[in-house]
């Protein structure tokens, strides 16, 4: 009699756990509950399950968080995970962090099952044999060298039919094995790749650049671009004494999904202005043509602030459009200290209105950006803006801005709520606010959003760091301009 699958569940006590472990018995796989990590660190060593399915929220921490940490520990594991919703920042999430799949509510119990089904099946030709093939017939770089041309025919015949891309790659980045999928997806003959260096065989940018940015550690998520618009998720995950696997899955469709749904909300917010124009237009003329009691003074006053709030949210719109659409390609030299105090200049008001305590550290002789001063201008206000509308009364923001290593780094802190930890990933997701943030607090979830979309499109870096309770921390590190010599 063969021996059960073991399917590890680290999910929090609930309905939705009892339904998937009787859904999962049923189908005659054998199943485990633990509730917190060391339980989960201890099942992995000692169970070694088949699959492993966590929630969004596990013992109070980050599911993704903690199921990525698993990958480090255990990279052909596959993961599947339980999400509260269905949401675009989920599927980016789980896409990211390198998991095989997610599950939401509602549930069917042959959902759960095919689900669990599906990623088995997948691990079954890529886990199985990265894991014990690869492990068995190459543990050493000895062994590996004296594999015979039967045992790599065999070898590549495991991975041939994948519907995934794969390519095995020696520590001096020549194919060891190739499958016909990778082959198809960067136009290469499948016959005589071994041995050949693959920069040499491949000219795609993208592939040249995941593999320079993954000399000294995995790189679990990257996107690799065609000039056909077929885009790939890979990952390049290092096998000790042996060289590296490339793993490639096709995210094509997921893009159009994501470029059609862009399109729409840019259209519709595009011909929204226009009627919004009218609107506000008439609410001023209102008064101008008879007189007007107070209470109707009130609801024409009530009009012009919702009209603005539709306004501010579709200019929000319309700017994260063109920023997403490339359209961002004036560049001059910004001196960014300069821009910092023309926006503290206009957030002076609130800021005495406020009482809020300033702190400025701006380091001397600062190098300029090469930048879209508009830009630039636009980021700083939305993260000072944001600074102000989160501090309290009486509360402190600090400003800084140093240069190091031909890079300016800006860092603004607020004493506000802070973010809860579990929600800094998604802090900058379009529309996404914090689970702590009022509902009198006002904004669009657009500006975080449109910061990163700024800093993306200057090849910068932004992120969070925050505790609750005790404000947060936005750093932004942008490339400094470089005189070049003549």
């Amino acid at each position: 009699m063969s021996k059960r699958e073991l399917i590890l569940l680290a999910l929090d006590e609930s309905p939705a756990l009892r339904l998937m472990e009787r859904a999962l018995r049923a189908a005659d796989y054998e199943t485990a509950i633990v509730h917190e990590q060391n339980g989960l660190a201890k099942a992995l060593d000692e169970s070694s399950p088949s699959l492993l399915l966590i929630g969004e929220t596990f013992g109070g921490e980050n599911g993704i968080e903690v199921a990525a940490a698993q990958l480090d520990r255990f990279p052909t594991l596959p993961i599947l995970l339980f999400a509260e919703k269905d949401t675009t920042g989920t599927i980016k999430a789980v896409l990211k962090a390198g998991l095989s799949g997610y599950l939401y509510p509602p549930l069917k119990t042959d959902e759960i099952v095919d689900a669990v089904k599906r990623s088995l099946a997948r691990a079954g030709h890529l886990g199985d044999w990265i894991r014990r093939e690869v492990k068995r017939t190459t543990s050493s770089l000895e062994k590996r060298a004296s594999i015979s041309e039967a045992e790599k025919t065999r070898l590549e015949s495991i991975i041939a039919n994948l519907e995934d891309g794969v390519i095995v790659l020696d520590d001096q980045k020549k194919i060891i094995l190739i499958n016909r999928a990778a082959c198809t997806a960067f136009g290469l003959e499948t016959a005589a790749l071994a041995g050949q260096p693959i920069e040499s065989l491949v000219s795609n940018d993208d592939l040249h650049v995941m593999l320079a940015k993954s000399e000294g550690s995995a790189v679990k998520y990257y996107e690799i671009n065609f000039d056909d618009g077929r885009v790939f998720n890979a990952q390049h995950t290092p096998i000790p004494k042996i060289g590296s696997a490339i793993t490639m899955q096709d995210i094509t469709y997921l893009k159009r999904l994501d470029q059609m749904k862009n399109d729409f909300v840019h259209t519709v917010s595009h011909d929204l202005r226009s009627p919004l124009t009218a609107v506000i237009g008439y609410a001023e003329l209102i008064e101008r043509v008879g007189p007007v009691n107070e209470q109707q003074k009130e609801f024409i006053h009530r009009v012009k602030g919702s009209v603005q709030s539709i306004t501010t949210l579709v200019n929000d719109l319309l700017d994260l459009g063109r920023l997403e659409a490339g359209f961002d390609a004036r560049r001059e030299l910004v001196q960014v200290e300069d821009v910092l105090q023309y926006s503290l200049g206009l957030f002076e008001s609130l800021i005495r209105k406020k009482n809020i305590h300033l702190y400025q550290n701006i380091a001397n002789d600062l190098p300029p950006l090469r930048a879209n001063p508009i830009r630039i201008r636009q980021m700083i206000d939305n993260l000072i803006g944001n600074a102000i509308k989160y501090t309290p009364d009486g509360g402190e923001i600090r400003v800084l801005i140093l240069a190091e290593d031909n890079q300016i780094i800006l860092e603004v802190t607020d004493t506000g709520p802070g973010i809860p930890r579990e929600e800094q990933s998604k802090i900058f997701d379009k529309f996404y606010r914090a689970s702590n943030v009022t509902n009198d607090t006002k904004g669009t979830g657009l500006g975080l959003a449109i910061v990163k979309s700024i800093v993306d499109s200057h090849h910068g870096r932004v992120w969070v760091e925050s505790v609750v309770n005790h404000g947060a921390s936005f750093f932004v590190v942008l490339p400094a301009y470089e005189q070049k010599e003549t």
